[in-house]
């Protein structure tokens, strides 16, 4: 599927805003996706196979650690923010993060990064109103506990993890 590379001006707004990892969030957000090639050369070095083709994932961001969130394009004829959030931990974490843009909103809004959606993801944490104000206006889902957040996103792709541990050498 060849999706648009422009980095969608909600994400440009939502990384203005400070991800302080001393509230909870260990997030380096960026602004513009990470390029096609460091894509495919991460990419293969993560999996352990250097046959492996990319499924060209957007990534938009990191954690301390260098685990990257990004965007999976695959959902035909749907635009990146409706697209599902993924995280490759640098330890091997791996998982679906939210289904879309919005509900990935909500995550933050509850002190919960990409990491922390995948790490902690039954951690009760205070909201973060920086976030929480920022979703309030942008997100289009409503907003739900991040367990509930997580799993309708893992029911939804459950092959997505299976996959690529399928492609792991």
């Amino acid at each position: 599927m060849s999706l648009p590379r422009e980095f969608p001006s909600v994400f440009c707004e939502l990384h203005k805003l400070e991800f302080d990892y001393g509230d909870g969030i260990d997030f380096e957000p960026y602004q513009e996706f990470m390029l096609r090639e460091e894509v495919q050369s991460w990419f293969q070095a993560w999996t352990g196979n250097q046959n492996v083709e990319c499924d060209d994932y957007l990534i938009f961001g990191q954690d301390g650690t260098g685990g990257y969130a990004a965007i999976w394009p695959i959902r035909e004829g749907k635009n990146l923010i409706e697209q599902p959030i993924v995280f490759f931990g640098s330890e091997g974490e791996l998982g679906i993060v939210a289904s879309n843009f919005s509900d990935y909103l909500w995550l933050l809004a509850s002190n919960h990064g990409p990491y922390e959606a995948i790490a902690y993801p039954d951690d009760e944490r205070l909201s973060n109103e920086v976030f929480l104000a920022f979703a309030n206006t942008y997100a289009t889902t409503p907003r739900r506990h991040v367990l509930q957040i997580i799993d309708d996103a893992s029911f939804e792709f459950l092959e997505f993890e299976r996959k690529i541990r399928a492609l792991c050498g």
